[in-house]
């Protein structure tokens, strides 16, 4: 619930302004002729999967994804680094190591002082100078220190909220921009709800011996993060801040309410938000934001109240405890070693299990060439490198199939009426496909970095984002635009848009691969395009049309079968327990899991439509279905500590790994044809029992 950009958006992921404009200050010292060549065979075994993963040991019938992936399983050791590893992090690695290249090589071509080349190199360099960010200490924020140290009025906590995306800090009340959703052609202030420093609502809420625990070891940390500021009394101002923050948490909506966009579009203008809460200075809020809009969307109405009631009620001293908390933890990143390595022991150790940092130069090519980095300034070098140009004409080609499949699958629904299909299939053609990397880049002309002033460059990057997110309120929304650089390995839908998106980094084994066998890129990319097209049909994307606009284009009849074909999915997975005594949530990951079905079911359709009524050959022994399955499988191949998957339980809408897998072909009957599954078989669901949506 850390606020980090200024930008809010209803972006579905896979996994996850200034106007944009071809950068012209781009010095390449890069040999543009050296893009990947198309391999003559697969990367993984001899035809895309590899075979040496499965356990044969394990019937399909009771684990596909034990037997897909158990022998790698049962071997692989992972290291004290990673809180989790498989087919994703492994890309997502590869990706990092080209970027540490791109990097070196920039770096040895002395980039002119100024060029974007310059920038994202020293802002790299800067936080590998671990010498310098530990002789300086806490001075980078003695200023923002300060400033809290100084609030001694209500006015002064309003400030300092409508300021924490400058410094990371954290807030209960948070000011964004969204996509309006009732018109996408703009860009509007969203209002939400958070200040949490753990995941979730119920790491605060939840009586079992396991939260209890950790709420301790939460609050042991906020005291130990205060020593390092000398805070008076740390002990005590560390419990009032636990307990301010349980008060938080029981006062925000359950992370299932929060994604129901029925629930979270109430667009007001700003005197009728001062209206319906006239105990916040909302106009000093929004000004310390950096805009006052005329009217704004109030995401989460019913918890609004209640929270600004706990900020009146809490005293300021309780409030400068916790900002100082939140400002040391939220930029430990960027501070010495002390505050750094005292920040990882809870969030790292503690939390999601990780028994060691990360190597330095990994943390680096995040922070430098991320999103929230100067990402695109390496990424637009990236896909030249690594992005050849046979990938996107084939990608586009396989979308091109996807949406075949997804048009002949709906048009034979038999839950469907006509009247509906019309507008379903209106909103299909609508689709847009971004493959590989933007048309256009993003300038960061205004920004400068120094290689020797690493909580410097962050504060630049800070400010560059607001300014470019206050931006967009004053031009028309741009469906062009990317939310993730080429180099990250995920993809993403935004149903304002009806645009789906897949970044250079994802395209390559073992999601995508050109020498592969097609039954593996049906299988595993297939799958991943089927899914983003799916999140324009989910629970709550199929509550947008093809133009984006929140909107019911639903007969009544139809709405009612599909929710109850949805609540049979969620039934599904809410039997699922992924940690001993936690349950996934079903309702949240609904979304998530819609996607995984009907993307595999289209991807499978799509597969079969491709053959021309042939049958595939037997290569390895195996059918061509056998290999879509293996395929779809080994993507999804992961292993991740304990504490991690809580973490991801409370707080991400996708299912675990294992899920995504055998919850899925479950439901589905080609799969049951293609492992001769019989009904003593573990996952075996009567006909009667398995789900179809899409």
């Amino acid at each position: 619930m850390r606020t980090t950009t200024m930008i809010a958006l209803l972006v579905c992921l896979l996994a996850g302004c200034q106007q944009d404009t071809e950068q012209t200050d781009a010095v390449v010292a890069i040999d543009e002729t050296a893009a990947l060549t198309v391999p003559a065979t697969a990367q993984f075994g001899s035809w895309g999967v590899d075979l040496e993963n499965r356990d044969l040991a394990i019937r399909p019938g009771d684990d596909f994804y034990g037997y897909a992936n158990g022998h790698w399983l049962e071997t692989y050791e992972l290291p004290p680094d990673k809180t989790g590893f498989g087919s994703f992090l492994a890309l997502h690695e590869q990706a990092q190591e080209r970027v540490r290249g791109l990097l070196m090589e920039l770096a040895a071509a002395n980039p002119e002082p100024g060029s974007v080349e310059q920038k994202v190199g020293d802002y790299y360099d800067s936080f590998l100078d671990v010498a310098t960010i530990n002789s300086r200490g806490l001075s980078p924020i003695a200023d923002e220190l300060a400033a809290i140290a100084g609030i001694d009025e209500m006015a002064d906590l309003i400030t300092a909220f409508g300021r924490a995306d400058l410094n990371g800090g954290n807030t209960p009340v948070e000011a964004g921009i969204e996509i309006d959703r009732m018109n996408p052609d703009r860009w509007i202030v969203g209002v939400g709800l958070g200040g949490l420093g753990l995941p979730d609502r119920d790491y605060y809420l939840e009586d079992s011996e396991r939260f209890v625990e950790i709420r301790g070891a939460y609050q042991a940390h906020i005291e130990r993060m205060l020593e390092l500021v000398d805070y008076p009394e740390p002990v005590a101002a560390a419990k009032v801040v636990m307990t301010l923050e349980t008060a938080l948490a029981d006062a925000l909506w359950p992370r299932a309410q929060r994604r129901n966009r029925d629930l979270t579009y109430n667009l007001m203008t700003l005197a009728a938000l001062q209206q319906a809460y006239p105990n916040f200075a909302w106009v000093d809020f929004f000004s310390a934001s950096g805009a006052v809009p005329e009217e704004v969307n109030v995401n989460y109405p019913s918890a609004m109240a209640p929270v600004l009631a706990l900020i009146e009620a809490t005293d300021l001293a309780t409030w400068r405890a916790y900002l100082t908390y939140h400002l040391l933890s939220n930029n430990a990143f960027a501070l010495a070693a002390e505050v750094d390595d005292a920040n990882f022991d809870f969030y790292g150790r503690v939390l999601r299990g990780q028994k060691e940092q990360q190597e330095r130069w990994r943390r680096g090519v995040a922070i430098a060439a991320g999103r929230n980095g100067l990402g695109d300034a390496i990424g637009k070098i990236y896909v030249q490198r690594y992005f050849p140009a046979e990938s996107k004409a084939m990608m586009s080609e396989l979308v091109a199939n996807l949406q075949r499949s997804l048009r002949a699958r709906i048009a034979a629904l038999e839950w469907m009426s006509e009247e509906t299909k019309q507008y379903a299939f209106e909103k299909l053609e609508a689709f847009t496909a971004n493959i590989g990397y933007p048309d256009k880049w993003r300038d960061f002309s205004d920004i400068r970095i120094e290689a020797d002033d690493l909580m410097g460059n962050v504060r630049q990057v800070r400010a560059w984002q607001r300014a470019q997110a206050i931006d967009r309120l004053s031009r028309p929304a741009d469906p062009s635009e990317w939310f993730m650089t080429p180099q990250t390995v995920n993809a993403y839908y935004v149903p304002q848009f009806n645009s789906i998106t897949f970044p250079a980094a994802i395209l390559d084994a073992p999601f995508f691969d050109s020498a592969a066998d097609p039954a593996v890129n049906y299988g595993a990319i297939g799958a991943v395009i089927g899914h983003e097209m799916g999140h324009g049909f989910d629970d709550q994307g199929s509550k947008s049309d093809a133009r984006g606009v929140q909107r019911n284009w639903w007969t009544e009849a139809d709405r009612t079968r599909f929710e109850a074909r949805a609540g049979q999915l969620e039934t599904q997975y809410n039997s699922y327990e992924a940690v001993p005594g936690t349950h996934i949530d079903g309702a949240f990951t609904l979304g998530e899991n819609i996607g995984d079905l009907g993307g595999l079911n289209v991807a499978y359709h799509a597969y079969r439509l491709s053959l021309n009524g042939a049958e595939p050959p037997v290569i390895d022994g195996l059918t061509g279905d056998q290999r879509f399955f293996l395929a779809y499988a080994q993507i999804w191949r992961s292993m991740i500590r304990e504490e991690m998957l809580l973490a991801r339980l409370k707080s991400d809408p996708h299912s675990p790994s294992r899920f995504r897998v055998n919850g899925v072909v479950r439901n589905m009957e080609a799969w049951y044809s293609a492992f001769d599954v019989q009904p003593d078989d573990a996952l075996y669901l009567p006909e009667a029992q398995r789900v179809s949506i899409w």
